[in-house]
């Protein structure tokens, strides 16, 4: 499979539709460029773990200042215990 695009005035390149349909591209998603010599490979990038954020309902309200107070609480303790 062969596609050409073309470059635009600002650098930006439109992915040919048979192209993104290989990659499973859609929009949002991210690309990372690879250089290869006189050529470059695309590769679709994976979600990272903050693009999942929220995909999993949790029960309950959360309360986040209550888990960094924890951590704190158990860091000190470790680092009053000489232990890291």
């Amino acid at each position: 499979m062969m596609e050409t695009a073309k470059v635009g005035r600002r650098g930006q390149l439109v992915l040919p539709r048979l192209i993104r349909r290989h990659l499973g591209l859609r929009e949002g998603d991210r690309i990372l460029f690879i250089p290869d010599g006189n050529r470059v490979i695309l590769q679709a990038l994976p979600q990272t773990l903050l693009d999942l954020r929220g995909s999993v309902p949790v029960p309950g309200p959360q309360d986040f200042e209550a888990v960094r107070r924890r951590v704190r609480v158990r860091r000190g303790r470790k680092a009053a215990q000489g232990e890291r």
